[in-house]
């Protein structure tokens, strides 16, 4: 009888908690930001190793790495006169003063300007760096006596003792000459917009300059609601094919207020995706690529202006710009550390600084994802990479030897660091598909942890009480022979006598990854909520994809979305077979490359799929940037094929299920243009679509109630037509 009432008691209670379980909605989401966890962002470590701070509520708060305890507040931005809202902050070399970033206003993905503050932190003292108009990238010199910043297209200084400020270049004109900062393509495509740089004594500011007179412009109106017209925005885009801008490099001279033009060669239609200096006040270092990049030069250049090639890469494909992020010179002055993929997977070379390889560090059919820091007095390199499965990142350290290799995640999944200049300490962010991202202090004697700074046990216990399902990894191997990697998320009452609709989400451009031993990933609430109304979510990473190495990630080269398609199509028909799984209820939604995918899939896939989402897609690759669009298919006078027979505007006419296509008006990025131009080669086919416009939202199409309206309107089409 006993064994009877608890055998009762439990089947209450599991009742029970089945009501009590929360259903996910987009006000959740989208209004009340329920589902992002927590983390430690803006973290500075302080020179000696035993303090990092970081900025909370306001405030920038001092940490004692042995203890993991706040020791400080070192600025408190409510108390300022006047009172600040600090949106960031950099010290000086010496941390004797803070630079303060408030009041800032984006331009575009990463350009922005603002009002900067310098404040003293034994003075308590408080100054406004320059009260003619905002500023862009303001950055101390490196004795901490400076501050450069940009202002509309030209280069600035302010001395900090006399607060006077100087002008570098006078030449700056918008939409046709930039000084020390970056145009629109360089800004997007090689993930920079401060392009000046102190010399390690800060005697000297070397600065690119672009000049854009030339480049085409792209005119984007504007629909102010409050003005009777739509005003027009013009400004320089150099679309595949056509012009880019000049580049040129100087360095200034503060002693004398002179300046030395940097030779760049004869060829002039390149790129110089990165500047820095090397541990030598004289000598600065130069990365060049040609307009293909497919050849990459790493130049020293002297204070006469002249450069001496000391390394080349070349490729029949194009040489990664990830390399040129992790090119790190080493204290001792004679040695750098350089990654490359050269011998198929991204990899880790100490090199002589005159170029001359001493040797590979790290080998194996596995992929460094990030050199983390060199250790130059124990003689170790930290890094991230994929050696345990390109699902997962770890940290690893090795000597300089290629020996001596250890692993120090404590835990399978995904793990990112930040790392004390000492290399005593680190900071981990770790995550897997159960669990939900964790910050810990470690220190790396012994690998000990010293403390949890943030455990997420509220975000825990809040998907939990909505009713979260794990990823269901999976794998298979496709006709070509590459095995693809991909994951499911099914409703919590799954039933496998039953036959589930399919939403495939994905991405798919060159190197990207979805599908990831970590908590979550794009859209992962909204993709929880369709479970919650009865569909399964798949994700697959196809060809051209990363973290397996060279050959797969490069296979997609003069051909964007054509092997792309082909795995989404072949993945969703390995779905299909699935007992599971309703064939006829198949649907693929993607965002700007995925968007390209999944109007393509509709198209070229029009017997596999039934519904397709795409949000500001890509629909021609003529239409998008040099950088990104000639890297991967060079220019369309060199490839006409790879650019039109993978697009979908060359597709409508298979167009069967429901599409649904979905674009800012103010989209710099991917232009709206995109849309128009296969909205109107459906029409000419004869072929029914629909279609929504947020007018002035750009590429992420956010701002207000901009989201919410967006998911409810995909979460509609999906519930009403798939």
């Amino acid at each position: 009888m006993r064994k009877l009432n608890f055998t009762i008691l439990l089947m209450v209670l599991s009742v029970f908690t089945s009501f009590a379980q929360k259903n996910i909605t987009l006000e959740n989401i989208w209004s009340q930001y329920l589902f992002y966890p927590k983390s430690v962002n803006a973290v500075n470590w302080m020179k000696d190793g035993q303090f990092y701070t970081a900025l909370a509520n306001n405030a920038i708060v001092k940490t004692d790495v042995t203890t993991g305890k706040e020791v400080a507040t070192l600025v408190e931005g409510d108390a300022l006169s006047p009172a600040l809202k600090i949106a960031g902050y950099e010290f000086s070399a010496d941390e004797k003063q803070v630079l303060l970033l408030t009041d800032r206003e984006s331009i575009y993905r990463r350009s922005f300007k603002a009002e900067y503050y310098v404040y003293d932190l034994e003075s308590k003292e408080l100054k406004k760096l320059s009260a003619n108009g905002k500023q862009s990238y303001a950055t101390f010199s490196p004795d901490g006596s400076k501050v450069a910043f940009v202002r509309e297209n030209n280069l600035f200084y302010v001395d900090l003792a006399s607060m006077e400020e100087k002008q570098v270049t006078t030449t700056g004109k918008f939409n046709h000459i930039i000084n020390g900062s970056a145009d629109w393509v360089y800004e997007e495509e090689f993930s920079f917009a401060k392009a000046f740089y102190w010399s390690p004594e800060g005697d000297k500011i070397a600065y690119l300059i672009f000049n854009e007179t030339e480049v085409p412009e792209y005119n984007m109106q504007e629909w102010n609601h409050s003005m009777p017209y739509p005003t027009d925005y013009r400004f320089k885009y150099p679309k595949a094919g056509e012009k880019n801008s000049d580049i040129a490099l100087s360095i200034f001279n503060l002693g004398d207020a002179s300046t030395t033009d940097v030779e760049l060669g004869t060829e002039k239609d390149i790129y110089i995706p990165r500047v820095q200096w090397t541990k030598d006040n004289n000598t600065l270092s130069v990365i060049r690529m040609n307009r293909f990049q497919n050849k990459l030069e790493i130049l020293h250049v002297g204070q006469d202006g002249k450069g001496e090639v000391v390394l080349t890469e070349e490729a029949d494909t194009y040489v990664d710009l990830d390399y040129c992020d992790e090119l790190t010179y080493l204290e001792d002055g004679k040695h750098f550390v350089y990654t490359s993929e050269t011998d198929g997977f991204k990899h880790i070379y100490l090199y002589k600084l005159n170029g001359e390889l001493v040797r590979q560090i790290t080998k194996g059919n596995w992929e460094v994802k990030k050199l983390v820091g060199v250790d130059e007095n124990a003689k170790r390199i930290y890094y991230i990479s994929t050696e345990a499965s390109p699902m997962q990142k770890d940290f690893y350290s090795i000597d300089y030897k290629g020996g001596k290799k250890t692993k120090l995640s404590k835990k399978a999944g995904n793990t990112t660091v930040n790392m004390s200049r000492d290399f005593k300490y680190y900071i981990s962010y770790h995550s897997s598909s159960e669990e939900v991202p964790t910050v810990s202090l470690f220190a790396v004697k012994r690998n000990a942890e010293i403390k949890v700074l943030e455990n997420n046990e509220a975000f825990k216990n809040r998907v939990a009480d909505f009713n979260y399902v794990k990823k269901e990894m999976f794998s298979f191997t496709p006709s070509h022979g590459m095995e693809l990697h991909g994951y499911m998320l099914k409703p919590a009452d799954f039933d496998e006598s039953k036959k589930y609709p399919v939403l495939m989400f994905q991405y798919s451009g060159p190197g990207s990854e979805q599908v990831a031993d970590k908590w979550g990933g794009g859209n992962f609430a909204w993709h929880q909520m369709l479970t919650q109304k009865g569909y399964i979510v798949a994700v697959v990473d196809g060809r051209g994809t990363g973290n397996k190495g060279r050959a797969f990630k490069h296979a997609t080269y003069r051909q964007l979305g054509k092997l792309e398609v082909e795995d989404q199509i072949t993945s969703a028909q390995y779905l299909a077979e699935m007992p599971y799984i309703d064939a006829s209820r198949i649907g693929i939604w993607g965002w700007s490359y995925g968007g390209y995918m999944s109007s393509n899939c509709i198209m070229q896939g029009a017997d596999t799929f039934k519904m397709a989402i795409a949000v500001a897609p890509v629909t021609t690759w003529r239409l998008y940037d040099t950088i990104y669009t000639e890297r991967y298919l060079q220019r369309p006078q060199d490839n006409a094929a790879g650019y039109d027979e993978n697009s979908p505007i060359n597709h409508v006419d298979k167009l069967k299920g429901k599409f649904l296509l979905i674009h800012g008006t103010g989209d710099d990025n991917v232009h709206v243009q995109n849309a128009f131009l296969l909205q109107n080669a459906l029409i000419g086919a004869g072929k029914q679509f629909d279609s929504f416009y947020y007018p002035d939202r750009n590429h992420g199409i956010y701002g207000g109630n901009t989201r919410l309206h967006l998911y409810t309107l995909m979460t509609d089409y999906v519930m009403n037509n798939l």
